[in-house]
């Protein structure tokens, strides 16, 4: 399994905004995709004076449907988030492979 982490400060003058369009369109949209497993979306604690800071992580079934998500889908979404929150965000991605995991028995 594949982690797809992005984490994006955002302007605090449309954090609140930003985060109910998160739960409420984006996210729910990444996963219609089909490509992912589950996804979590954390706050980041410590974050720099003037944005609150998130980390979003979605659980790719494999490498090759993260590659499928990033080619056929990302664009277009990545583009709808751009336009909507223009120059009131910073964004990073990173991609984690999974080498085990572990549950609470």
């Amino acid at each position: 399994m594949v982690v797809y982490n992005v984490t994006v400060s955002i302007d605090e003058q449309v954090a609140e905004e930003w985060l109910d369009w998160m739960r409420k369109t984006h996210i729910p949209e990444v996963m219609k995709t089909g490509h992912f497993r589950d996804s979590r979306l954390c706050r980041v604690h410590g974050e720099e004076e003037g944005g609150t800071t998130y980390a979003i992580t979605y659980l790719a079934y494999s490498e090759k449907d993260l590659n499928t998500y990033e080619e056929k889908h990302a664009p277009q979404l990545q583009a709808e988030h751009t336009e909507k929150f223009q120059g009131k965000f910073a964004a990073f991605r990173t991609l984690l492979s999974v080498v085990d995991e572990f549950k609470h028995e």
